[in-house]
């Protein structure tokens, strides 16, 4: 296997940890840990008993009852924590994938969700979002690009990086595109709790026994430094992730199960929390791309706390984030880290706090009105 580098997490390597305004990443507001404990009523007085003992490999008794309570009606055996959903997306995929079968993916996409499979000798077929209508869902070309029989159908609603969304009927249509033609149905649902414009879509649990959702705490919750995330999937291939994850992970950390089934048990509070910090970022930005009409264009996101931000004077958007990054100390991230279409294109995260987006968006502004050099394009 010949994994291709992942740009987005090389971009980040580089930039993410040496600059004072960060308005690319895809979270919300980080939460310190005297925030989460005031939110969820804990006292860490409940630590001190804990023994660093090992975990179970499907997750601790404590945060599987929670997440199944959230998410599957109670049934457990159809949960898994993970380190991350990056996890979970790479047991998933070797356990399923064999070299030469045809994985369709949302175009554009989170790099993991398609290189894993190309890495594997697997075919990848984009399905294309409708950048000249908003990046809007095009299912009927779905259902033809389906006709081909693929192992592996793999969507993210609301989208990374653009945060467009689906409504009820068209997820419904997805999951019978799937089933049409017998492929294994990857929902990855990191940004699914955070929406604005519809409430937040149901999962497929229940809906078609080929189905896999994955999960994260670091997007909605303001909990990334956790690394934890979730799988749902049927018992008889959770147990066949497990025999992969023996040669990887074991388990999660029983001290970050901890906080995070504090977090589960409180998520209606901390999402709505975020969302509503979110949605005022969501109108200042909004407001900021309304005065550069000539130099921006943004389609307000259904969901998550990302905008995929064209700049039509700026064929190649990179060069801009690498002069907000090394001069101005700011971080967008360039949408070539996303596919090699979208070049013109930047992620814009408005997760962050209020002051923060402020000062990034000035200094995109002006990075955009100077223009950039011709030695800085490269």
């Amino acid at each position: 296997m010949k994994l291709a580098i992942a740009k987005l997490e090389e971009w980040m390597r580089l930039y993410y940890h040496n600059v004072d305004h960060d308005i690319g990443s895809s979270g919300v507001r980080d939460l310190t840990i005297d925030e989460l404990r005031t939110i969820c009523g804990f006292d860490l007085s409940e630590l001190g008993s804990m023994i660093f003992h090992d975990s179970e490999c499907f997750g601790g008794g404590a945060l599987r009852a929670a997440l199944a309570d959230r998410w599957t009606g109670g049934d457990v055996d159809g949960v898994m924590v993970t380190h991350g959903s990056s996890e979970a997306i790479y047991i998933v995929m070797h356990t399923l994938l064999d070299p030469g079968d045809e994985v369709i993916v949302v175009d554009p996409a989170y790099q993991q969700l398609y290189d894993i499979a190309a890495g594997m000798g697997c075919r990848i077929t984009p399905w294309p979002l409708r950048a000249q209508d908003g990046f809007s869902a095009d299912l009927p070309l779905l259902r033809k690009l389906a006709s081909t029989g693929p192992k592996m159908i793999v969507v993210n609603f609301p989208h990374n990086p653009t945060g467009v969304s689906i409504t009820r009927e068209q997820q419904q249509e997805l999951i019978d595109i799937a089933a049409e033609a017998g492929a294994w149905l990857v929902w990855d649902h990191a940004f699914g709790e955070l929406t604005y414009t519809a409430d937040p879509l149901p999962l497929p649990f229940g809906r078609y026994d080929k189905c896999i959702t994955f999960g994260t705490f670091s997007k909605s919750y303001g909990l990334a430094g956790l690394r934890v995330g979730w799988c749902l999937a049927p018992p008889g291939l959770l147990s066949r992730m497990a025999v992969l994850r023996d040669y990887i992970a074991l388990y999660v950390s029983p001290v970050l199960e901890f906080f995070a089934e504090k977090a589960v048990r409180n998520a209606d509070r901390i999402v709505a929390m975020q969302r509503e910090h979110a949605h005022g970022n969501l109108r200042l930005l909004r407001d900021w791309a309304a005065e550069l009409p000539d130099l921006v264009r943004v389609n307000p996101p259904d969901g998550g706390v990302t905008a995929f931000v064209e700049f039509p004077g700026h064929p190649d958007a990179t060069a801009v984030c690498r002069r907000l990054a090394e001069r101005d100390r700011v971080l967008l991230v360039p949408g070539e880290c996303f596919g090699d279409a979208f070049t013109g294109y930047a992620r814009l995260g408005f997760g962050g706090t209020t002051a923060e987006l402020t000062a990034g968006l000035s200094s995109v502004r002006r990075a955009l009105l100077e223009g950039v050099p011709v030695s800085e394009a490269r």
